[in-house]
Formats: C-alpha cells, structure tokens, sequence
C-alpha cells in the first residue's frame, strides 16, 4: 500500500512466537555462557531479534532470567509427572525411575549446566528459590503415586544425587547399579551380597 508520497509502504512482519523465542535463546546463552555472561544483547543476537525486542516483552533482565528458567523447571517436572502417570504399578514406577536418572534428567551436557545455574541463583534469591521448590514439589508429588511419603523424599534425593554422579563423575554408576539402588530405597531385593572372605 502506498504511503503518502507515493512509495510503497513496507508491511510490518509478524512474528507472534518472537517472545517465546528469546526465551529458548536465553537458555542457549546461559548454557553457553552462564548467567554472569548473559546480556540483552547476546540474547537478542541468539533470537534473531531487535535489541529493543528485550525491554519490550520484559521488565529487564531479571526478568527474563526468571521466565527462563521457570520454562526450564516446567519441562523437567512435566518430564518427571509424564514418566511416574505412565508407569501401571511399582515394578514400572521402578523403570521410570531408573529411566530419569539414566536419560531423563541432565540427559545433555546443557541440562546439567542450566540446572546448576539455576540452583546458584536460587541459593541467593528467593524467586529463584520458588521455582526449585515448586519443581521438587511436583517431582515428589509424582512419585508419590507409587511410593509413600518417606520412601518419596529418600528416593527424590538419590534421583537427584545420582544423576549429578553420572554427569560429572569420570566413572558414572552403570544402568544395573542405578536400578540396585532404586530398589534398596523403594524396599526392593538388592544385589546378592559378595560371599565371605576365607584365610588359608
């Protein structure tokens, strides 16, 4: 259409996914870079975006870090809900276990380093520290479909010690010894004990 002078006019291009996009690209950046070397810029660049395309969808930095990361946590616990509703009884609520630790959670090396920066800011700001708890509150509200109370915090917590082992341990436990240890916490048989050493 022309504008006044005669000239064509250029349509604005639509880009209605253009917030949800920054958002994916702050967690590029912050898993490239951390939180420390994550800027309005750089995100703007990993977006494809104007620099001004940040003030206008957030309120600043903070918070976009924190639509971040709450997009993050939310995929995770949506991950953890989906694998503990699919599994019919124990012995498959057992398996999905076994399947978060081994695949599920810090599957990429991104995952772990997202997930680690988030628990930084979340050791020093308390709106960082809502998201942790509403994601251990869900994970642990998934597990409880199977399990009880007690057994649900001990088995939360070799989840998540577990699979910082695997990801950062040069020899991370093997597949077997992650359901052995899944099963001793849930009340399941564990490995046969080694016989016993005799003297000469």
């Amino acid at each position: 259409m022309p504008d006044g002078d005669g000239a064509p006019r250029r349509a604005r291009r639509a880009d209605p996914a253009r917030r949800d996009r920054i958002i994916d690209a702050c967690l590029a950046v912050v898993a490239e870079h951390g939180v420390a070397g994550t800027s309005h810029r750089r995100v703007a660049a990993a977006a494809d975006v104007p620099l001004g395309s940040m003030t206008y969808h957030f309120d600043g930095m903070e918070d976009l870090l924190r639509e971040a990361f709450g997009r993050f946590a939310e995929q995770f616990a949506a991950t953890f809900e989906r694998r503990m509703v699919e599994a019919a009884d124990r012995d498959a609520a057992v398996d999905a276990v076994v399947r978060l630790i081994t695949h599920d959670v810090f599957g990429t090396s991104r995952d772990l380093v997202l997930t680690h920066e988030l628990y930084t800011l979340a050791a020093r700001e308390p709106a960082y520290r809502t998201l942790t708890s509403t994601w251990m509150r869900r994970s642990r509200a998934a597990l409880e479909r199977h399990f009880d109370p007690t057994t649900t915090r001990i088995l939360d917590a070799l989840i998540e010690g577990m699979t910082i082992h695997r990801a950062l341990d040069s020899k991370p436990p093997v597949d077997t010894d992650v359901r052995d240890a899944v099963l001793r916490v849930v009340g399941g048989p564990g490995p046969a004990p080694a016989p016993p050493r005799t003297t000469p």
